[in-house]
């Protein structure tokens, strides 16, 4: 449930559920005091605690009625005052009381005080042995009057009189009950709102408080529920999406660290032959060992050679920092493709020749076909797949195919090899950085490790994509596709676009 949702459902709480529950408890307390007759007015029905006249005048009447019938036995009986006082007492808890008038004068009564206010604006003695109701406005409040006139037994007027004031005729414990239950009421529902905020919100919140001091204490495998809806739901999601998050980055940033030590530990055993062959050739020139023009110009030859192959070790080194921090240097051009991997292929096969390797080539897409590129950095990816087929070669008679197939609006290149192959489970990894399948890393084929994947970065660089097919025992085949180039297309703009950005890098 959304906050904005939960304020309109306790803002209706607040309103309704009060104003529900009080009416509730008007109906069970006032049919519980209609039924007991605790009422001060002694209630009947509900009419009695909300018409203060009519409860007042069937109250009185029939007091009235009571004491009219008793003079009717005995006229002397309003000069009893056990008898008036058994009336005072009755009146006592209903707000009322009786007034005995004695010609112009007080005979009896059982409020001394509100008599004498009331006193000297009581109707004067009508002659009737009748009952007769009067209203007065006494400061801020009405007074009721009932009058019974009667003649004492020397034969003095006197009037009987029972004055209740209007204001006080609800039921004083009927008051007093419903202020309790507005209070239980107002207490229940916000005990109740607590409680569901309680859940819904401070609990939820606490939850993710916890949740984010493990993620600050470097716990990222504290996982949050994702089962709350509205705010509290994606909040929950947001949390869990940002742990992952940042549990993908550590987890790269320790097999980054991995990756690096292997490198270092990779390149420091690939140099440390040639270097040290460096050192034992340069000593036998020192020491005179080679000495004839023939070994001589063997051993600087070694020497020469073992150079390379540390400056290759080191240019993988520097171009592996820049793949690392996506910053490899391109310079795009618009390439023939027949004339470019034919120049290639020329170039590559003088060395194949001395390496005793037969390199064959063959070229079938149209002689205008042309795709966007970067000579250099595509050269690379020959030369190092070329490489790796040379390094793994334990064939006599080593083979290389170079195909270039027209794939409609691209062009598929194929590097295959008759070498001892890779094997099942090797072939998905081979391009992962530092991944090698000899694992003793002999000095004899050496290799850090990154060459093919290098080869993938710069081919999907170029908008690519490469895979490889092989077969134990006999040879592997590698393919990476690249699109042609098309005039006048968004495609071709967008490529050189991206093309630009990336030289300027």
């Amino acid at each position: 449930m959304t906050f904005k949702r939960r304020l309109v459902v306790a803002f209706s709480i607040v309103l309704l559920v009060p104003l529900f529950l009080t009416s509730i408890s008007f109906i069970v307390i006032g049919n519980y005091l209609t039924s007991t007759g605790e009422a001060t007015l002694r209630l009947r029905d509900y009419s009695e605690l909300t018409d203060n006249l009519q409860a007042y005048g069937e109250m009185t009447d029939s007091i009235l009625r009571r004491v009219y019938e008793d003079i009717g036995r005995d006229p002397d009986v309003l000069e009893d005052r056990e008898y008036l006082a058994g009336i005072t007492e009755e009146l006592q808890d209903r707000n009322s009381f009786i007034l005995v008038r004695r010609g112009a004068e007080i005979y009896y009564t059982g409020n001394e005080g509100a008599a004498q206010e009331i006193f000297d604006q009581l109707p004067e003695y009508s002659g009737s042995s009748g009952i007769g109701t009067y209203g007065y406005y006494m400061g801020s409040a009405d007074e009721l009057v009932k009058q019974l006139d009667f003649l004492f037994a020397d034969g003095a007027e006197g009037s009987l009189f029972i004055i209740t004031r209007v204001i006080t005729l609800v039921s004083h414990k009927f008051l007093v009950s419903m202020l309790l239950a507005m209070i239980i009421v107002l207490l229940a529902t916000a005990l109740f709102l607590i409680e569901w905020l309680q859940k819904g919100v401070i609990e939820p919140v606490s939850r993710l408080n916890v949740a984010m001091r493990n993620i600050r204490d470097g716990n990222l495998t504290y996982m949050l529920p994702t089962t709350e809806n509205g705010e509290i739901g994606d909040l929950y999601q947001n949390y869990e999406d940002m742990r992952l998050r940042l549990k993908e980055s550590a987890d790269e940033k320790l097999e980054h660290e991995k990756q690096n030590r292997e490198l270092i530990r990779n390149i420091s055993h690939d140099l440390k032959t040639p270097i040290t062959s460096v050192k034992g050739y340069v000593e036998g020139l020192m020491d005179g060992v080679a000495n004839t023009p023939e070994k001589q110009s063997k051993y600087l030859q070694t020497i020469y050679s073992k150079a390379n192959e540390m400056d290759r070790l080191i240019n993988e080194l520097t171009l592996y920092s820049r793949i690392d921090s996506d910053r490899i240097p391109y310079n795009f051009h618009r390439i023939n493709v027949a004339e470019y991997f034919g120049d290639c292929v020329e170039e590559i096969g003088m060395d194949m020749e001395s390496r005793g390797t037969e390199l064959n080539y063959s070229n079938l897409v149209p002689p205008d076909t042309r795709i966007i590129a970067d000579p250099e950095q595509l050269r690379r990816v020959v030369n190092n797949i070329i490489g790796n087929s040379v390094k793994y070669m334990d064939k006599p008679k080593g083979r290389i195919d170079i195909r270039i197939l027209d794939e409609q609006d691209s062009i598929r290149i194929e590097i295959e090899d008759n070498g001892k192959g890779i094997s099942a489970r090797d072939l998905p990894q081979i391009f992962d950085r530092f991944y090698r399948t000899d694992s003793s890393r002999n000095s004899a084929q050496g290799g850090s490790g990154i060459g093919l994947s290098i080869v993938k970065k710069i081919i999907e660089d170029h908008g690519g994509y490469i895979w490889a097919t092989s077969r134990e025992g006999e040879g592997t085949c590698m393919h990476f596709v690249l699109r042609k180039y098309r005039e006048n297309t968004d495609q071709d703009e967008s490529v050189e676009a991206q093309a630009e950005v990336i030289d300027t890098e």
